[in-house]
């Protein structure tokens, strides 16, 4: 519930700052955690809900981009890049690709794994660990990567 304390103290912020880019992503975030209390599952949104739920928020971002600029329509582009920075912010920092292939390799060596059948327990074991540190598709390249050698 932390998070929905931040981000109802940086709405404020960002209304007071005529900021209407964060205004829109935090907006936007306050209601994803909304309906996601809301859902009908009865489940409190913990700490690890709330980190998933700005990750598809990210995710959804991220394919925004891609597609804009694809359909060569930078403006729009350029406003989900501003929200997706605004998102991250409450994202924890991310693993660097040199971080992450230690991981992997550590995680390989520690279950055993010997080549491509073994990826999905690899990426098994490494999920948790990485829990919105870490690209997914990223980890999945890295570890298909380091099994196939």
């Amino acid at each position: 519930m932390a998070l929905v304390n931040t981000i109802n103290d940086d709405i404020k912020k960002a209304m007071l700052a005529k900021d209407a880019v964060a205004l829109a992503a935090l907006r936007a975030i306050k209601s994803a955690i909304l309906l996601a209390q809301t859902d009908g599952s009865g489940k409190e949104l913990d700490e690890a809900g709330e980190l998933a739920l700005l990750n598809r928020m990210v995710k959804q971002r991220k394919d925004s981009i891609s597609v804009y600029e694809q359909q060569g329509r930078a403006d729009l582009a350029a406003e989900e890049k501003a929200q997706l920075a605004v998102i991250e912010k409450f994202l924890p920092a991310q693993m660097s690709p040199e971080e992450i292939e230690t991981l992997v390799r550590a995680t390989i060596s520690e279950l055993g794994a010997s080549g491509p059948k073994d990826m999905g327990r690899v990426m098994g074991a490494l999920q948790p660990k990485t829990a919105g540190r870490a690209d997914g598709k990223l980890l999945a390249e890295t570890v298909k990567r380091v099994l196939g050698n």
